[in-house]
């Protein structure tokens, strides 16, 4: 097994964060933001989303653009709190998702670690 998977910093995890935004640019702002704090190796910015949600007792729809953040274990909460101070909504979307070792791209796994420093 590579030295990636098995350090203390870096025990088999990846994680995908996923939260929404409600335009492209501020979606944009907090990728730029997480990305250039190293605290993730990329985020995919994905415009035309609708959400359907429940509101304050209220249904709402809204056009939204998700944004998509892999990083790892070890940054995930760091990459959270950023995403958080730099979100408007009140109460943003902000979740994580594991990423395992079995049926990744081992390749793309490698430049997941090297571009967070781990």
């Amino acid at each position: 097994m590579s030295r990636f998977l098995t350090t203390n910093r870096f025990p088999l995890g990846r994680k995908t964060l996923y939260t929404t935004a409600p335009d492209a640019q501020t979606a944009q702002a907090i990728a730029q933001a997480v990305v250039e704090a190293r605290l993730a190796a990329c985020a995919n910015i994905i415009p035309g989303m609708r959400s359907v949600y429940r509101w304050k007792d209220a249904i709402e729809t809204a056009e939204e653009v998700v944004a998509i953040f892999e990083t790892t274990i070890a940054l995930a909460e760091e990459a959270c709190a950023l995403i958080l101070r730099h979100h408007p909504y009140e109460t943003p979307c902000v979740v994580s998702l594991p990423v395992g070792a079995a049926g990744s791209n081992p390749a793309y796994l490698a430049w997941l670690a090297g571009e967070t420093g781990l």
